[in-house]
This record gives structure tokens, C-alpha cells and sequence, in this order.
């Protein structure tokens, strides 16, 4: 399959990174990423903070500032009480006003699974932009986040997580890399993902391949 594409394009289809990049002018490139799921806790103005962080980190990992968001929404209106999809709304609109990006908009779908997230836009300097393929040897690893949400993830749908533990991850899941970000820019990086739902090795095997 061929998809379209343009010489602006600077990151798209032909390699598997966290957004797209598109180059408006010399100085001037636009990050375009899209992110939704499932709820993965059960407190819904969590899950909403939780889901918006994610899709906003896809901005942070490319080297940019994330500008404006639109919601991404699928309900079970008929099964479930429309106070929880306000609840899940509301904690993306608050995570996304800490980010200091604006939400202009979104689409919703009746559906028997409840999803949600985030179509983020941000902007990058063309020079500026960050991929997964540019490691170098001797290049060190930084994490800007604790790893073992996923294990957590899973308890906490087979219930066996405690409410102590369910407290503290969602805070973590829910944090934005804004500030790692600021810093990372005054660096020479050469290379950065978001670590989602491959896990730490998955994302890495994508970095270090060829």
C-alpha cells in the first residue's frame, strides 16, 4: 500500500515513531499525534488525566511544545450514567489546562466500550525534532518516569491492587513530562520515545534497531 505523502513531511509513515512532523516554514514544524483506550483505572477522572498525559507525551518525546487537543470519545450511553463521561472529560481538561494547551474540539461515538483520548497537535523547530532512530554508541539511558505501571495495571483489573499502590500509579501515569521536556531541550538528545504499551524493552528494541 502506498500512502501520500510531500518533501514537508519529516516524520510520517515510512518509520514507526511516536507522531508525525510536518514542516510549515524553515523554523516552523507541526507535531500531529492521536491517542485513545480503554480505561485502565477505575476512578474516572483518572483514567481521563491518565489518557491525556499519554497523548500529550507523544509531543514531548519528538522535541515539541503541544499547542491544542481535541477529545476522542466513545461511550455507552445507554448502559452507563453520562456523570461518568463528565468525570473522565473533566480530568483530560484539567490535565490539559496544567499543560497549558488549549482544547478545541473532539468527536464522540455511541459504543458498548467505553474510550477515550486525545488528538494532540504541537510545535517543533524543524532542526529541532526528535525521532527514535538516531542512538549513538555510548549514548545513555534516562527514564523520566518509575517503570511497572503495566504489572500495576494488571492487578488493578484482577483486583488484587491495593488502594495505597492504585493511589500512587495513577499520580505517576497521570504526571506530565512538560518539565522533562524543558530540560531535555537544553541538552544535545539524540534520540527519545514515550514508553507506553510495549513496555521498556518494546520501545527500546524500536530504538536500537539498525
Amino acid at each position: 500500500m502506498v500512502f501520500p505523502t510531500d518533501e514537508n513531511v519529516i516524520v510520517g509513515l515510512d518509520r514507526a515513531d511516536d507522531a508525525g512532523v510536518y514542516r510549515i516554514s524553515d523554523d516552523l514544524a507541526l507535531i500531529q499525534t492521536v491517542d485513545f483506550f480503554t480505561p485502565i483505572v477505575d476512578d474516572p477522572y483518572g483514567f481521563g488525566q491518565i489518557a491525556a498525559a499519554n497523548a500529550l507525551s507523544d509531543v514531548y518525546a519528538m522535541g515539541g511544545v503541544p499547542k491544542t487537543a481535541m477529545n476522542l470519545v466513545a461511550f455507552p450511553v445507554k448502559t452507563m450514567d453520562i456523570g461518568i463521561l463528565r468525570r473522565i472529560i473533566q480530568g483530560g481538561v484539567d490535565k490539559l489546562t496544567e499543560a497549558g494547551v488549549v482544547l478545541v474540539g473532539g468527536h464522540s461515538v455511541e459504543d458498548k466500550e467505553l474510550k477515550y483520548g486525545l488528538s494532540v497537535t504541537g510545535f517543533v523547530h524543524p532542526q529541532r525534532v526528535l525521532t527514535k532512530k538516531n542512538l549513538r554508541p555510548g549514548d545513555r539511558l534516562i527514564l523520566t518516569k518509575l517503570l511497572g505501571t503495566g504489572i500495576v495495571n494488571t492487578a488493578i483489573k484482577a483486583g488484587m491492587a491495593p488502594a495505597g499502590l492504585v493511589e500512587k500509579v495513577t499520580a505517576l501515569m497521570a504526571g506530565l513530562n512538560r518539565t522533562a521536556a524543558e530540560v531535555m531541550a537544553a541538552f544535545d538528545v539524540h534520540a527519545c520515545t514515550d514508553v507506553t504499551g510495549f513496555g521498556l524493552l518494546g520501545h527500546l528494541a524500536e530504538m536500537v534497531s539498525g
